[in-house]
């Protein structure tokens, strides 16, 4: 697994395998030199529907021989495109996660209905800030 999160193109822009920057929002790096001159050597612009990312951990799904440019990204940024991701469904329950960072009132309840509807673990972690036990403990429950 790499740090960094991959920019790529597809031959298919209908595939549903990554995600377009642009629904991420704004990013840094497609306005440094480096990422500029990828998108230009490839005849692309950053608006353009061949264009994806896909963060870290799903890099491995990027098609082979696919034109790729490992990009970093802020925690901020990742978890923007981590949330554009998940189903609509699990997105709700991680916007809620989200929340609970500002309130830990019903904490547990909350985890438990993120675990439940499938939200990983480690990405309950990210999104509360909770300690990894924490989520253990309320999972046993």
């Amino acid at each position: 697994m790499t740090d960094d999160a991959y920019l790529f193109l597809l031959d298919d822009a209908s595939a549903q395998l990554g995600v377009s920057p642009a629904a991420v929002g704004e990013l840094a790096c497609m306005e440094t030199p480096a990422v500029r001159a990828w998108l230009d050597a490839q005849g692309t612009t950053p608006a353009s529907p061949h264009l994806r990312l896909l963060p870290p951990e799903e890099t491995a799904a990027v098609p082979e021989g696919a034109e790729r440019l490992p990009v970093p990204l802020s925690e901020e940024e990742l978890s923007r495109l981590r949330h554009q991701m998940v189903p609509e469904p699990l997105a709700r329950v991680e916007q809620e996660l989200l929340a609970y960072r500002d309130c830990a009132d019903g904490r547990d309840g909350l985890i438990g209905k993120a675990l439940a509807a499938g939200v990983a673990p480690h990405r309950i972690v990210e999104l509360t800030g909770v300690d990894p036990a924490t989520v253990t403990s309320a999972a046993s429950r």
